[in-house]
């Protein structure tokens, strides 16, 4: 797939950051030169593990492909990981290598010498851009915005000494076979140890493929379109999009740090996109921005949601102010991701839409038999965008697929038209006086009341009821009026799913692509209690 795309679209832009551009031609030349460094120079062997710590910069996707291109195993490594998650994630995996981004090395390099990794390559923000802004770039982040500390590793090379000794020298292209590792995107760490879930070659071109036709339905015209990709390419959400970007021959347009919105719409002012993937979070932040309403709207075709649950409100508030719809979809990190997507033309705000080509979906209760249509039940997958398994883990493996059916842990329901709900995570689901509450419902309804930024409604131990409803929210302004907010949920909840505690936040916790931590929460809660 990369071949045919950096031959057939090579004069067009592949990628831009901070207002420089790669074509599919330096793609091509550049992940070449990497690749030819890896094989040469590093000591490195086709199936080592090679660790990518870096936000969306330029230099994503040329390691990304130059490690591929030599046969290598991508691990992607979220640049905001503490010592212990890095040095769990590079032991776990068995990480050979890692390409980290200066600004944020220090913790690499308190780690390593614990891991297997025995090389280390540096990078810094500006390395692709041309020489003057590369130096301007990379002196302004060191020396006056004092973002890159310094560190010393016992063995490293930088990222651009790399490329130059890859330069001119002759690379094989790796031939995986389909079943071929291709990623291990680590998953889970929110509810315990963090797992590998192991991605082929075939999961992802299977996802791209699938994924692709929907995209037809949406107008995108090859080789015509940019996309904005504010979410992080670590995340499998952005990284498998980024690839039916790139199938068609059009352009994404990387933000390094998405929750800089001033810098978000900087690059939406500066270039001309058609289209952007984000989550709930972003688009709330996004329409409350004085400046977003500004932006001229009128060449955008699609915007796509994933992550988390997809709110009416958010929903509403993006087609007004933007004049377009959001189409929601649902993936696992497991399913390479994306399993179902509301289609172009026939978008149903609430649901998650059709499953996707070749997908096969069941709904099943606690003791794993099919549920009528209609019916609450837990969601399980079979297709061939469903991962190999976890990296060593096999235990795991035999929880999560069992006869080929991928449980998902998410309870939903299948409407008369095929259109797939997401009720909630099974984990989730708190039972009041023997009656299922779904916290899902509660925040979709929160989220409409004028004053609320944030929410989250989790289950607390209760002597009457078994369980009772505790929410959390923070306000756009000011305070929030809790009998004014009772009177507004009694309109909208019935009796038992109303809450019986409220707490107000200025924020609440959230992962590092911004979906609200319920778990965090509820393990807060808990030890309030327990003390």
């Amino acid at each position: 797939m990369f071949n045919y795309c950096v031959t057939t679209y090579a004069d067009k832009p592949a990628v831009t950051c901070l207002g420089a551009t790669l074509t599919y031609g330096d793609l091509d030349r550049l992940s070449r030169q990497f690749a030819a460094y890896l094989l040469e120079d590093s000591g490195l062997q086709p199936g080592d593990r090679i660790a990518i710590q870096m936000p969306n910069i330029l230099q994503y996707p040329v390691v990304l492909f130059g490690a591929l291109r030599a046969g290598m195993i991508v691990v992607n490594t979220n640049p905001l990981y503490s010592e212990r998650e890095l040095k769990h994630q590079l032991v776990d995996s068995g990480a050979k290598a890692i390409v980290v981004l200066a600004n944020i090395a220090k913790i690499a390099s308190v780690v390593v010498p614990d891991t297997g990794v025995t090389q280390v390559i540096v990078t810094e923000v500006g390395d692709l851009h041309p020489t003057f802004k590369r130096h301007l770039i990379n002196k302004a982040l060191k020396y006056v915005k004092k973002e890159v500390p310094a560190v010393k590793f016992k063995s490293s090379i930088s990222f651009l000494k790399a490329l130059a000794k890859g330069k001119g020298k002759k690379v094989v292209d790796a031939s995986p076979d389909a079943e071929s590792l291709a990623l291990l995107q680590y998953t889970g760490g929110t509810t315990g140890v963090s797992k590998g879930a192991m991605i082929s070659h075939r999961n992802l071109m299977a996802n791209v493929l699938q994924s692709r036709e929907n995209f037809y339905s949406y107008g995108l015209e090859a080789g015509k379109e940019s996309f904005i990709a504010p979410l992080p390419l670590y995340h499998i959400y952005s990284f498998m999009l980024a690839f039916v970007v790139m199938l068609q021959g059009n352009r994404s347009i990387l933000i390094p740090n998405p929750r800089d919105l001033d810098s978000v719409i900087k690059e939406m002012k500066r270039n001309t996109w058609s289209g952007m993937s984000g989550i709930n979070t972003l688009f709330v932040q996004l329409c409350k921005h004085p400046e977003f309403p500004k932006l001229d709207f009128s060449n955008l075709k699609v915007t796509l949601s994933g992550g988390m649950a997809l709110t009416a409100g958010a929903a509403k508030t993006w087609k007004d102010v933007t004049g377009a719809e959001i189409y929601e979809g649902y993936g696992l990190t497991e399913t390479s991701p994306v399993v179902s997507i509301n289609p172009g033309g026939a978008n149903q705000v609430g649901t998650i839409g059709l499953p996707l080509p070749g997908t096969e979906v069941r709904l099943v209760d606690d003791d794993g038999n099919d549920v009528p249509l209609g019916e609450r039940g837990e969601l399980c997958i079979r297709g061939p965008q469903v991962m190999m398994g976890y990296w060593q883990r096999p235990d795991e493996t035999d929880k999560t697929i069992k006869d080929g059916w991928l449980y998902t842990g998410d309870v939903a329901v299948v409407q008369d038209d095929g259109y797939l709900k997401i009720v909630d995570r099974k984990k989730d689901m708190i039972l009041v006086s023997g009656f299922n509450v779904y916290p899902n419902e509660i925040e979709d309804v929160l989220s409409a009341h004028p004053n609320i930024a944030e929410c989250a409604a989790i289950g607390v131990p209760d002597e009457k009821s078994g369980e009772a409803v505790k929410i959390f929210v923070a306000p756009k302004s000011g305070t929030i009026d809790e009998a004014e907010l009772k009177e507004f949920l009694r309109d909208r909840l019935t009796g038992y799913k109303m809450p019986r505690y409220i707490e107000v936040r200025d924020e609440l916790p959230k992962t590092n692509v911004g979906k609200v931590l319920r778990r965090t929460l509820r393990d807060e809660e808990l030890a309030k209690r327990a003390s």
